[in-house]
C-alpha cells in the first residue's frame, strides 16, 4: 500500500483511541449511575456493579497439569509439532507446558518485584513499535558486568485477518468465510500462512482468533469470527490457533467472554446463566486451550455485574480452573479498570495506560505498592510474570526469534521500518479459501455455472474499486467499491485487491465475451436504446437489458466501536450503531437495483459479499434472479475467487455459518441499544441455549436458508450408517467412565472439562457420501445429536462434520467421532458434565434441516 495512506491511518489511530480510552478510563474509575426503572420503551440498565474490595488477598497457582501420554490418543506434543488437521488424537501439551513453566520460574527467581510487575504491564500506547508492548528486561552481572539474563518484551499486534498496521502483508479472508469452508485443512493453512507473517515482522503476539459467537446476527465484529454455532466457532478456533502456534508466534483467543455487541460495548453487561457459559460461549475458548492457545484476552463488558477483566468466575474458576489454561490473559485495550483485577485473574494489563497516553497504569508503580502493603500477595505477581513468560518459552520465543522490524507509530523511518515483504505465495491460499469459503444459495436451470455467455453485465457498486483505493478510509470506516473485509482493528491493510470487475473482464476476454458494466447503485432506469442503435444508456436495468446474464453484485458492511464514514457514499435507511448494523438489509440501494435489474432480465445473478445474514425476501423468489452466490469477505484476491466459482472451476462446496432467516424478528436477540453515557446497559440472554438454528428449531420457524445449507454443481447421496463404541487399552479413567455412564457428573477439578476422558472417541459414526452427479464437487456432511427430552437441550446440536472431495461416480467412507463430552450437558448443580437419562439419537446429512441418515447411540 501507499506509504501515505499508512501514515494517514496512524495519525488518526492515535488520536481515535485516545477519545476512545477516556471512556473506559472514566468507567473503570466510578460507579455506574444508579437509574430508575425504565419504561417500556426505554432499555433496561444494570445499576450493581460487582467490584473487590480493598482487603488482603492471599494466592495459590494453579498446578500445571502432568498427565500420562496416552499412545495413539493423548499424544505428547509441542505446539511446532501438531497432529494433522482433522485427526482424532487429541495433543498432549502438558509435558511442554510443564517444561516452560519450569524455565519461567528459574528465570523469574532473580527478580525483583519492580522487574516481575514490569513483564506484566504495558509500556502505553505509542511508547513501543507495535499496537501493544510490554516491558523488557536486562540484568547485569556484577561482578563481570556483563548481561546475565534479558527478556526482550513482547510485541503485540492485530488482527485476526492478518497483520494490521503495516505494509507488504497479506489481506486473508475473514473468519466468517473461513468457517464457511468448514474445512479443517483450509483453516489450519490459513492459520499457519498468518502464523508465518507475524513472525516475519517479528510479532510475538497474534492477536487471533475471534471466538465471539455472533449471538445477534447484527453484531459489528461477527465476521471476524467463525459464525452461530459453538461447535463449528470451536473448530475454526482449534485449527487456527494450531496453525499459528506451529510458526512459533502466540496466539491470543479473545474476547472473552459474552462480548456480543459493539453499542456501549464498554457499559454494557452480560447476564449469562451457569449452563449455557459453559455449552455456548466457554466452549470455543475451551477448545482453543485445547490447542495450546498462548493468551487470553478479556473484553470491555460486564458479565453478570462484573468488568470481563476482573471476573474472578470467568478468569479463574472457569479458564484458569475447568480449562485448565495455562497461559495469560490479557486486558483488551483499555479494558483494565483496578490494579484489584490482579486477584481475579489479569495477568497483563494492555496497553498498560490507564487512558492512552496519560502516562498513568492500573498496574506498574500502582501494583508495587498494593505487594508492598499486603493487599495482593507477592506470588500473585510471580504467577503472572511466570504464565506470560512461559508462553514465550513454550513457543520457543527465546531462540533466534527475529526482532521486530517496523514501528507503528513512526512508518516512515527507515532506522525502524525495513519493509520485510512476509506475503511469500499466500495469496493463492487467499483464493482458495475465498472460494471454498464461497456458499451457492440459488441456482436455478443450471444458470451457474457460466459457460462463455456472448454478453454480460456487471452491476453494483459492489463489482468495482473504490475511488480511493484498497485502503482509503481509516480502519476501513468507509465503503466504496467491493467490500472485502469489515473495518476496525479486526481488518488489515491490502496489498491489492482484485475487484469482481477486474476478474471478470480477465476472463471474458479469454472466452471473447462483450462485458458491459454499471456500478451506480441509485440510477436505476434510464432511456432504454433502440436495438441496434448506439443510444445512450444512463441506467442500471438498461445496461443489463438483453445480455445474456446480468450478475449483480451487492454487500452490507459492519465493524468495531465506530460508525462508518458516509462522506460520499448514501446509505439510505442503514442506520448505523457504532459498529453494529442497524438492520439487516443490503446496503445502498441493493433490494431496488436487484428488482431493476430482474425486471428486464431473466438471468439476473446475485453476488453478495456481506459480514453475516441479511433479508433477501424483496427479490430472492424473483423467477428472473436464477442464481445467488454468498461471497462472505473474500480478502484480496476477491474477483478472482468469486471467477473461480461463476465459471466453475471451483465448484462450490461452501455451508452457511448462520440461519439467513425470512424476518429479522425470527431471530432469538437484537442489540440492546439506547442508554445514556454514565448507564451500564442490561443485555439478559434469554434465548439460552437456543441461538442462531436451535431456536428456529425449538420454535418451528422456517429459515429462508438454514446453518449448514449451501448448493453445489453437482448432487451427493448418502448410504451405509453404522455406529459402534470405541474401547480403549488405556483403563487409568475407568471408574471416571463408569461413573459418567451411571449419570454421575464428572468432577469439578483442575482441567476437568479438558480431560482426556471426557473427549476422547467413545463411538464412531461411518457412512458413505457417493457424487452422483456430472462433475466433481466437494461435500461437507453434517452430524446432529438429538438430546433425549430429559436433557433440555434444542432439537438438534451439531457435534461433528467432515470434507470430501469426489470425482463424478466416486463415493468414500467416512467417519465422525463423539466423545463422552459430546453426549454431555452441564449441571450447574453439580458443577460437572453429566450424560442425561434417556435415548439419544442423531442425524446425518447435508445442513441442519437437511438430513440424510438416522441413527441411535448405544448407550
Amino acid at each position: 500500500m501507499a506509504l501515505w495512506i499508512l501514515s494517514t491511518q496512524l495519525s488518526v489511530l492515535c488520536a481515535l483511541l485516545l477519545a476512545a480510552s477516556s471512556v473506559n478510563a472514566q468507567s473503570g474509575s466510578s460507579q455506574p449511575s444508579i437509574s430508575t426503572p425504565p419504561t417500556s420503551s426505554e432499555p433496561a440498565t444494570e445499576t450493581t456493579l460487582i467490584t473487590l474490595p480493598i482487603s488482603s488477598y492471599t494466592f495459590s497457582s494453579f498446578p500445571v497439569p502432568s498427565a500420562s501420554p496416552i499412545p495413539g490418543t493423548f499424544s505428547s506434543t509441542s505446539p511446532k509439532s501438531p497432529p494433522p488437521p482433522g485427526s482424532e488424537l487429541i495433543p498432549d501439551f502438558a509435558p511442554a507446558w510443564a517444561m516452560a513453566h519450569s524455565r519461567a520460574k528459574e528465570f523469574i527467581s532473580g527478580l525483583t518485584l519492580e522487574q516481575k510487575v514490569n513483564v506484566s504491564t504495558g509500556v502505553g500506547l505509542g511508547n513501543g513499535p507495535c499496537i501493544g508492548n510490554t516491558g523488557t528486561l536486562s540484568l547485569l552481572d556484577t561482578g563481570s558486568n556483563t548481561t546475565r539474563l534479558s527478556w526482550p518484551g513482547l510485541c503485540l499486534s492485530d488482527s485476526p485477518l492478518g497483520v494490521n498496521y503495516v505494509d507488504l502483508v497479506t489481506a486473508f479472508p475473514a473468519g466468517i468465510t473461513a468457517a464457511s469452508t468448514w474445512n479443517r485443512t483450509l483453516l489450519r493453512l490459513r492459520g499457519e500462512a498468518m502464523g508465518a507473517e507475524f513472525r516475519g515482522k517479528g510479532i510475538n503476539v497474534a492477536l487471533s482468533p475471534v471466538l465471539g459467537m455472533g449471538r445477534v446476527p447484527q453484531g459489528g465484529r461477527n465476521w471476524e469470527a467463525f459464525g452461530a454455532d459453538p461447535f463449528l466457532a470451536g473448530e475454526a478456533g482449534y485449527e487456527t490457533v494450531l496453525g499459528l502456534q506451529q510458526n512459533g508466534v502466540q496466539a491470543c483467543a479473545k474476547h472473552y467472554i459474552n462480548n456480543e455487541q459493539e453499542h456501549k460495548r464498554d457499559h454494557e453487561s452480560s447476564h449469562v446463566d451457569d449452563r449455557t457459559e459453559h455449552e455456548i460461549y466457554l466452549h470455543p475458548f475451551m477448545r482453543a486451550v485445547q490447542a495450546g492457545v498462548a493468551s487470553v484476552m478479556c473484553s470491555y463488558n460486564q458479565i453478570n455485574a462484573s468488568w470481563a477483566c476482573e471476573n474472578e468466575r470467568t478468569l479463574n474458576q472457569l479458564l484458569k480452573g475447568e480449562t485448565g489454561f495455562q497461559g495469560y490473559t490479557m486486558s483488551d485495550w483499555g479494558a483494565h479498570h483496578s490494579t484489584l483485577a490482579a486477584v481475579a485473574g489479569l495477568d497483563m494489563s494492555m496497553p498498560g495506560d490507564i487512558s492512552f497516553g496519560s502516562g498513568t497504569s492500573w498496574w506498574g508503580a500502582n501494583l508495587t505498592a498494593f505487594v508492598e502493603n499486603g493487599t495482593i500477595s507477592e506470588s500473585r505477581v510471580n504467577d503472572m510474570a511466570e504464565r506470560i513468560i512461559a508462553a514465550w518459552f513454550l513457543l520457543g520465543q527465546d531462540d533466534n526469534y527475529p526482532p521486530v522490524n517496523f514501528d507503528t507509530f513512526d512508518p516512515f523511518n527507515p532506522a525502524k521500518n525495513q519493509n520485510v515483504n512476509v506475503q511469500a505465495d499466500h495469496y493463492k491460499l487467499v483464493r482458495e479459501v475465498a472460494a471454498a469459503g464461497t456458499v451457492l444459495l440459488k441456482n436455478v436451470g443450471g444458470a451457474l455455472p457460466l459457460r462463455a455467455p456472448k454478453t454480460i453485465a456487471i452491476i453494483g457498486n459492489d463489482a468495482g474499486p473504490s475511488t480511493r483505493g484498497p485502503n482509503g478510509y481509516f480502519f476501513n470506516f468507509g465503503l466504496d467499491g467491493t467490500l472485502a473485509r469489515g473495518w476496525g482493528s479486526g481488518s488489515t491493510s491490502m496489498p491489492y485487491l482484485i475487484t469482481p470487475l477486474e476478474a471478470i473482464q480477465e476472463r471474458a476476454r479469454q472466452d471473447q465475451s462483450d462485458v458491459s458494466w454499471f456500478l451506480d447503485n441509485w440510477a436505476l432506469a434510464g432511456t432504454q436504446p433502440l436495438v441496434g442503435s448506439q443510444g445512450f444508456v444512463n441506467g442500471a436495468n438498461d445496461t443489463a437489458f438483453g445480455q445474456d446474464v446480468a450478475i449483480v453484485f451487492v454487500n452490507a458492511d459492519s465493524g468495531e466501536d465506530q460508525t462508518i464514514n458516509t462522506s460520499n457514499i448514501v446509505f439510505g435507511d442503514d442506520t448505523l450503531d457504532f459498529g453494529d448494523r442497524g438492520n439487516l438489509t443490503l446496503w445502498m440501494n441493493a433490494d431496488n437495483l436487484i428488482n431493476a435489474v430482474a425486471a428486464v432480465n431473466n438471468n439476473t445473478i446475485v453476488v453478495v459479499h456481506s459480514v453475516g445474514p441479511a433479508i433477501l425476501e424483496p427479490w430472492i423468489e424473483n423467477p428472473n434472479v436464477t442464481a445467488v452466490v454468498w461471497a462472505n469477505l473474500p480478502g484480496q484476491e476477491s474477483g478472482n475467487s468469486i471467477v473461480d466459482v461463476l465459471y466453475g472451476d471451483v465448484n462450490p462446496s461452501g455451508k452457511l455459518p448462520y440461519t439467513i432467516a425470512r424476518r429479522t424478528e425470527d431471530y432469538p436477540a437484537e442489540p440492546v441499544t439506547g442508554g445514556t453515557a454514565d448507564e451500564i446497559l442490561l443485555v439478559e440472554y434469554t434465548e439460552k441455549l437456543n441461538i442462531d438454528y436451535r431456536h428456529f428449531d425449538a420454535n418451528n420457524i422456517e429459515p429462508r436458508f438454514e446453518f449448514g445449507f449451501g448448493l453445489s454443481y453437482t448432487n451427493f447421496s448418502y448410504s451405509d450408517l453404522t455406529i459402534r463404541a470405541v474401547h480403549h487399552t488405556d483403563h487409568t479413567s475407568a471408574a471416571l467412565e463408569a461413573a459418567w455412564a451411571d449419570g454421575e457428573a464428572s468432577p469439578n477439578v483442575e482441567g476437568g472439562s479438558t480431560a482426556i476422558w471426557l473427549h476422547r472417541p467413545a463411538f464412531e459414526v461411518s457412512f458413505t457420501v457417493a457424487n452422483t452427479g456430472k462433475v466433481k464437487g466437494g461435500e461437507i456432511p453434517q452430524l446432529y445429536l438429538h438430546f433425549p427430552s430429559s436433557a433440555g437441550e434444542p432439537p438438534s446440536v451439531l457435534r461433528g462434520f467432515a470434507d470430501v472431495l469426489l470425482n463424478p461416480g466416486q463415493s468414500k467412507a467416512l467417519t465422525i467421532t463423539l466423545s463422552r463430552y459430546d453426549l454431555s450437558v452441564w449441571d450447574a448443580g453439580a458443577q460437572g458434565w453429566r450424560k442425561p437419562d434417556g435415548q439419544f439419537t442423531f442425524s446425518v446429512g447435508a445442513s441442519s434441516r437437511d438430513f440424510r441418515l438416522k441413527g441411535s447411540v448405544p448407550l
